[in-house]
């Protein structure tokens, strides 16, 4: 069977579509999975319920009525445009599912000016384009700018304003989990500055298997030295599931963990445990296992926390937060997505009181 080329075209743009659109569906779905497997009941059936029909409405309401799309606009010059604003679009997202991959791999290729620097450039000469100082070939004669495109371009420009000061430390909130965080960066605290971390704590004064991790909060990588290292200080462990290409686990850190009384409490109130999930460094062979919960052969360390993760707390996504007292059993209920400070204010000193209570 002979296949035309245009068709190679839209293979490859299904492809590319398939792989953008399931790229954060195994936390959602692997959640699910699990707690079918070992709760049960009504809600993993509706979960996937709403899961498959967000995916499939779109694609269902066009095959049924066809007609909708014969009155879509006929294609012309703004298509065109529209075609290469989304190109840009495309070309920043691009960038992001890259530096996740350098993020996971440890390459340090992308860091967090680097990707900023990227996408300033990128949003910079999509503002020139928007006002007609960029032509491409297949561009339409424009004999004036229309005020929509001129009133899109002034909106990117300021975006692009926007992100500069990003190069220096600043937090840019409004793109807060696309970038690498800060502490993935040649000069954590921006450049130029060597601030401390949270609670003045700099590395010279950090314990040992200690680092500085999201914030300047101090923090361990490996629960076994977390929790020898919190009983030893009489503080409470709170665990962080999360990943090194964790969208919401970034928003998470740069929305809740940047506010000042979050910060200061997760520095000296308790110890923090990054377990990240997608980590690839190869576990030594005798530290390799097959899962008895899911049957997956352990082979790096991400395989090992988020086993851990599965089978202790029945959860696959993330962030996921867990506050655990020296016996190893949770203190308050556990955490995950929500961008509430308030509330994440809260369930700390709830996790802090029912701990003291304890008397650990």
């Amino acid at each position: 069977m002979q296949i035309r080329g245009d068709c190679w075209e839209y293979f490859l743009l299904a492809f590319t579509l398939a792989l953008v659109s399931f790229s954060c569906t195994g936390p959602i779905v692997g959640t699910l999975i699990v707690q079918a497997a070992s709760v049960g009941g009504m809600a993993p059936v509706i979960g996937m319920l709403g899961f498959s029909l967000a995916l499939a409405l779109p694609f269902a309401l066009f095959a049924a009525f066809p007609g909708w799309l014969n009155s879509l606009p006929k294609s012309g010059g703004w298509l065109n445009s529209v075609k290469v604003f989304l190109g840009f679009l495309e070309l920043a997202f691009a960038f992001k599912f890259l530096s996740i991959t350098d993020m996971v791999w440890g390459l340090h290729v992308l860091e967090r000016e680097v990707f900023i620097a990227i996408w300033i450039t990128i949003f910079g000469a999509l503002g020139f384009y928007l006002m007609g100082k960029i032509r491409l070939p297949h561009d339409s004669p424009m004999e004036y700018l229309p005020v929509s495109r001129m009133m899109l371009g002034l909106l990117v420009f300021a975006f692009t304003i926007y992100m500069i000061p990003g190069l220096w430390g600043a937090p840019v909130n409004l793109i807060s989990g696309f970038p690498p965080p800060s502490n993935y960066a040649e000069s954590p605290h921006g450049v130029g500055n060597r601030a401390s971390g949270a609670g003045g704590a700099g590395t010279a004064s950090l314990s040992e298997d200690m680092h500085l991790g999201p914030q300047g909060i101090p923090a361990f990588d490996d629960y076994d030295k977390a929790l020898a290292y919190a009983k030893q200080v009489n503080k409470p462990l709170l665990l962080d599931f999360t990943g090194k290409g964790c969208t919401n686990c970034r928003k998470m850190e740069d929305a809740v963990w940047s506010d000042p009384t979050v910060r200061e409490m997760l520095a000296n109130d308790f110890v923090l445990t990054s377990l990240y999930v997608d980590f690839r460094q190869e576990l030594p062979e005798d530290e390799k296992y097959v899962s008895p919960v899911t049957g997956k052969k352990i082979r790096t360390v991400g395989n090992k926390w988020s086993d851990f993760q599965i089978s202790r707390f029945q959860r696959n996504s993330q962030p996921h937060y867990v506050i655990l007292g020296h016996d190893e059993e949770k203190l308050v209920e556990d955490r995950g997505y929500n961008t509430d400070i308030e509330a994440y204010i809260d369930w700390l000193k709830r996790g802090l009181k029912a701990f003291e209570e304890r008397g650990e």
